[in-house]
């Protein structure tokens, strides 16, 4: 057991934001365990990571099943912080995890069908060792297993009592629409979509899903709002030997630092400074500034990145001629 003790003055310094119409609550920021979370990562540094992220406010944690490396890290080691620290605040927390991306081997491990999403769920909660989440997500959108397969198999989850809420994850306008359709029809508990988005990842404004998520009453949830870590101070002058691009090459490249990029983050990080904020708080506060937007996850590789992230809520408004300059900027 730790020593950890949960200060109730948490709840003072962050802010929360109705999920779409639901009656949930979720923080401004969000904690997601996708990266440094994984077999050979420090396991008393995602302990630290957690606690600060919980004294700062954020009660929202996000997973998926194939979180690591290796697939389930994520979830075995958050389930065992669970256990050793935080089990006393399990109805202060809202848990969520995933299924929609390839898991085992076979014919029943990946995409989007009832097969799956049921089994995948087991073994998530065995691997946390809870009883339910409280939001289940499909991970991406699947076009070989029908929608309404799918979702009905949400409906179960929730039915089963194995999850409260559930959402959906990488999904374009249309299809959300109908499968809010779906869902609201069985009278399904779906209240998030979760989706990249920052300054530089505009799809969901192009592809319906910003406009069409409150059209439905349905929340957003954004991830990479830093984009993998460009959106901070990390690679203003080069690529640092501790970085995640010389690290894990897997989602950020070495090409993705380029001149043209490097001249865009060197011209943001101008505009934050003129705001009193650094180039990651800057960042999140202007996914924040839309009413339509109910929270950002953030991810982290030590615990103080948590707590300049967390400082974004102070300020996010923008002016008109504020906006126009990140969008020369960003969409040129």
């Amino acid at each position: 057991m730790t020593d950890y003790n949960a200060s109730a003055t948490r709840y003072r310094e962050m802010k929360y934001n109705r999920c779409g119409k639901s009656g949930l609550l979720l923080p401004a920021v969000s904690f997601g365990l996708w990266h440094n979370f994984g077999t050979n990562d420090d396991y008393d540094n995602m302990r630290q990571m957690c606690f600060t992220a919980f004294d700062a406010g954020i009660t929202h944690f996000d997973l998926a099943n194939n979180y690591g490396p290796v697939n389930g890290a994520a979830e075995l080691n958050f389930g065992k912080i669970l256990k050793e620290d935080l089990h006393a605040y399990r109805d202060e927390l809202i848990i969520s995890t995933k299924a929609g991306y390839g898991m085992w081997e076979g014919p029943y491990g990946d995409r989007g069908s009832r097969k799956y999403l049921i089994a995948s769920l087991d073994q998530s909660l065995k691997r946390l060792g809870l009883d339910y989440v409280d939001i289940f997500y499909h991970h991406r959108m699947d076009p070989e297993t029908p929608l309404e397969e799918t979702m009905l198999a949400l409906d179960q989850i929730v039915r089963s009592g194995k999850a409260l809420y559930v959402g959906i994850s990488n999904y374009d306008g249309d299809t959300m629409r109908k499968a809010a359709a779906i869902l609201d029809e069985l009278r399904t508990p779906f209240i998030i979509n979760q989706n990249c988005y920052n300054m530089l990842n505009r799809t969901i404004e192009k592809n319906g899903l910003k406009s069409e998520a409150p059209k439905a009453g349905k929340g957003i949830i954004t991830f990479s709002p830093l984009a993998q870590g460009l959106l901070t101070d990390r690679y203003l002058h080069g690529i640092p030997s501790d970085s995640r691009i010389a690290r894990d090459g897997r989602f950020l490249h070495e090409s993705d630092v380029n001149d043209r990029r490097l001249s865009q983050l060197l011209a943001l990080n101008e505009m934050a400074a003129e705001r009193g904020q650094s180039l990651a708080q800057f960042a999140l506060s202007w996914i924040l500034k839309d009413d339509d937007i109910t929270s950002v996850l953030i991810g982290a590789s030590r615990p103080s990145q948590i707590t300049d992230c967390v400082k974004c809520i102070s300020n996010t408004s923008f002016t008109e001629e504020e906006l126009a300059k990140i969008n020369a900027v960003t969409l040129e």
